[in-house]
């Protein structure tokens, strides 16, 4: 009985420990990618600015404030607050649409990349942007939303199909591999035929970044994701009883057809609100829950939601930071930097898994 409580006392407190860390890497990785960039701007500039907006913004209006203060305040609000933020929400998203589709396919190397999910709401959106480029100079925002979700829902269909026909996991990742290579090659077709304006946007964005986001795109992007990751959080307990098998899932009441729309549909809103804003952005739904599953030792999902929401966050916060910065003024596509932090994680997921089938 007291190693029991012994036991439960060590969890607990890993718990808090890892939450505790995760919450004060979020609040350094948004500092750190505030004060750094071409013009540096001091913690204590920052701090300012951020918590005293009102009163900054009157020193500037009456021509009271120091030239350094104007030009810190327009980088903060303009350029570099906007640009973290998205990061980080389009980051949680990322990460706990992962976790999601690893849940579901009870598949570690399951992810919107791998499965093809994202590269099918890019050929989709591709779709859109090329044929309304006649019509309109700029596509309105809930389009390129609406156009996302559409190719993530269409591509997780035909892998969910596919996967029902087979029971191997390597040939399911083989499948969402083969379509996403499809779904990159009818966008590149696309660009082909695109304009000038179009091929350079569509290029840009393909390659995964948060730097043309908006204080719009910003606050639509929260307003989807943040819901959704509590709709998901209030899921854990029949995520418990589905990642324990359906047979059980059924047991304990669980309408398990209808949980699985459920989960394929969030996912879905997930990885396409990602790809809508930020363009498609590889590995992180794979790499970081099994990053929060090492950090916490654990599977379970009350716990697993909010972690990987918040590794997740981190996680780009701190690549697109690497990749505005490394070889400045020269600024890395964040998918470049992801796939190189990511890609050996996956790699080392695989050859671990089959060294554990081995034994």
């Amino acid at each position: 009985m007291a190693a029991q409580v012994t036991g439960r006392r060590a969890r607990a407190a890993r718990y808090t420990a890892v939450f505790v860390g995760l919450g004060v890497l979020f609040v350094l990785a948004v500092l750190w990618n505030i004060h750094t960039g071409s013009v540096d701007i001091s913690v204590r500039e920052i701090w300012r600015i951020l918590l005293h907006k009102g009163e900054v913004r009157r020193e500037i209006d009456l021509g009271t404030a120091g030239a350094s203060t104007v030009s810190a305040y327009n980088i903060i609000w303009k350029i570099r607050l906007k640009r973290v933020l998205l990061a980080a929400v389009l980051g949680g998203a990322l990460a706990l649409s992962g976790f999601l589709l690893q849940t579901f396919f009870r598949n570690p190397i399951a992810g919107p990349f791998v499965l093809g999910i994202s590269s099918g709401a890019r050929m989709f959106l591709a779709i859109v942007t090329v044929a309304l480029s006649t019509a309109m100079t700029r596509v309105p925002l809930w389009i390129t939303v609406a156009a996302s979700f559409f190719g993530s829902m269409l591509t997780m269909l035909f892998a969910l199909a596919f996967g029902r026909r087979t029971r191997n996991m390597s040939m399911l990742l083989v499948i969402g591999i083969m379509l996403s290579y499809i779904c990159s090659a009818v966008t590149d077709f696309l660009i082909n035929f695109a304009d000038e304006a179009d091929i350079v946007n569509l290029t840009h964005w393909s390659m995964g970044s948060f730097s043309g986001g908006s204080w719009q795109d910003v606050g639509v992007s929260a307003l989807i994701v943040l819901p959704t990751v509590l709709v998901v959080f209030l899921l854990s307990k029949p995520l418990s009883a589905y990642a324990l098998g359906e047979g059980y899932a059924q047991s304990v009441g669980l309408n398990v057809r209808r949980f699985r729309l459920a989960l394929i549909a969030l996912s879905s809103v997930l990885s396409a609100c990602v790809t809508a804003f930020a363009g498609p952005v590889s590995f992180v739904g794979i790499a970081v829950p099994h990053i929060c599953r090492i950090l916490l030792r654990s599977e379970k999902p009350i716990l697993m939601v909010p972690a990987s929401f918040l590794c997740g966050a981190v996680f780009c916060m701190i690549c697109d930071l690497t990749a505005r910065t490394v070889f400045s003024p020269t600024e890395l596509a964040v998918g470049t930097v992801t796939s190189a932090v990511g890609a050996p994680i996956v790699i080392w997921l695989m050859i671990s898994r089959r060294r554990a089938q081995k034994e």
